[in-house]
């Protein structure tokens, strides 16, 4: 398949081409040519958009499909549709399905299923066996068999020992353990975000506290171990401070943001909207006042969706019954983008999208270059659109932004040798 983009801004740091307008002709899912003004492709399938810009493809560190066990939820196909919608040619997928993903039949299942869509499904193997925190689940088994990383997602080990015993088997082989920081002694039973919004609702509050020990915890355990730890949903104040004094002393941490904690504070839960029932929680103004602070100076180092599916019958229930999450892969830019508005340059939110997660996770080096396959984004930095239920490619539909105006927007991705387009 022949693919030509005019005029799109290229935005890839170290490219000859970086910021400048090209076209890019694009045959047999290889970068075939660039140049100001390419002619004589009346057989290839032309894309072409006010403003258009063109990146590396965008990655998900942090998405649930929840597939083979609740297909209700979503299936890898419907993922990689939201995905593909979203801006997304790389997805890594939590081990929360039925069986749990932990063992190497069970990442050849997410890979093989995957292998023939347009978006790249990178599984994520548990960390514990059943993601009960009891028992190291066979890592290296999974590792071999494509797990790009390790976690119990959601079900952060409450055992300190076991985060050490994983980060220090997982550096025999250079891999990645995955934690999402929370204390649950500590955040028990809290349904949002501990303030004067929980007292007033008359719901059971989690106290920001609960994240920074788990932070403080696995920050001391990654300096004894020297490994490698993402942190995942880091969402208040304190934790970006205490990720910043560990990236100072040289500890190998990353960190990442889920775009809804960008745009969102815990006023939006309102009169018990349980689309607003997520974990890690909806925060205050100035958690996210800090968390902005954090992407402007390096601290935290991808914006994720953690896309999490739920069908109306986990949803449309009373709050504290409500299961927790929302779909996040088709606004996680749109969101993020709106919220950084006049706070983080273009060239930065590719960083965020796309070149961070890329080195952490160490998918194949690429570049916007001739010869090179293409794996692109194409997106509008500027483009304001309302979010509506026709936009939504997943199979769920749990989310607070429908009918929300947002700036910025996926165009497509090309993958693979595939084009998918937003708007089809």
């Amino acid at each position: 398949m022949d693919i030509i983009i005019r005029a799109a801004r290229v935005i890839h740091p170290g490219s000859p081409y970086h910021t400048k307008v090209v076209d890019i002709l694009i045959s047999n899912g290889k970068i075939k040519k660039i140049a100001a003004k390419i002619s004589d492709v009346s057989r290839a399938k032309e894309i072409r958009a006010g403003n258009l810009h063109v990146s590396l493809g965008w990655v998900d560190m942090n998405v649930n499909f929840y597939d083979p066990g609740f297909e209700q939820k979503e299936t890898v196909e419907s993922g990689c549709r939201a995905a593909a919608a979203g801006g997304f040619t790389h997805v890594c997928v939590m081990p929360g399905s039925q069986p749990v993903t932990q063992s190497k039949a069970q990442i050849d299942y997410l890979v093989n299923k995957s292998k023939d869509n347009i978006v790249s499904v990178h599984p994520v193997g548990a960390l514990t066996h059943d993601l009960q925190g009891k028992d190291l689940a066979d890592m290296y088994d999974m590792y071999d068999a494509g797990a790009v990383a390790f976690s119990d997602g959601l079900k952060s080990s409450p055992d300190a020992g076991m985060i050490e015993r994983a980060l220090l088997y997982v550096k025999a082989f250079g891999g990645l353990v995955m934690n999402h920081p929370e204390d649950k002694s500590v955040s028990k039973n809290g349904m949002m975000n501990e303030g004067v919004i929980s007292i007033r609702l008359g719901l059971p509050g989690a106290a920001a506290l609960a994240e920074e020990i788990a932070v403080s915890r696995d920050l001391y355990l990654l300096e004894y171990t020297a490994s490698r730890l993402h942190l995942l949903d880091i969402s208040v104040k304190q934790s970006t401070a205490l990720i910043k004094a560990a990236k100072k002393k040289g500890l190998a941490i990353s960190a990442s943001v889920n775009a809804y904690n960008l745009l969102l504070d815990e006023t939006a839960v309102g009169q018990y909207n349980t689309n607003c029932k997520v974990n890690p929680h909806l925060r205050t103004k100035a958690d996210i006042a800090a968390l902005i602070k954090g992407i402007e100076e390096g601290t935290i180092d991808t914006i994720s969706s953690q896309h999490n599916p739920q069908d109306e019958e986990c949803k449309k229930l009373e709050f504290d019954k409500a299961d927790y999450g929302m779909i996040g892969l088709e606004t996680a830019y749109a969101v993020a983008n709106t919220a950084l508005s006049g706070k983080v340059d273009t060239t930065k939110m590719v960083e965020l999208f796309s070149l961070n997660a890329r080195k952490i996770l160490g998918l194949p080096a690429s570049t916007i270059k001739e010869g090179e396959d293409a794996d692109l984004t194409l997106f509008d930095p500027s483009q304001k659109w309302t979010f509506t239920e026709k936009d939504i490619r997943s199979r769920s539909k749990n989310t607070p932004f429908i009918g929300t105006e947002f700036t910025g927007k996926a165009i497509g991705v090309i993958h693979k040798d595939k084009m998918a387009l937003a708007n089809g």
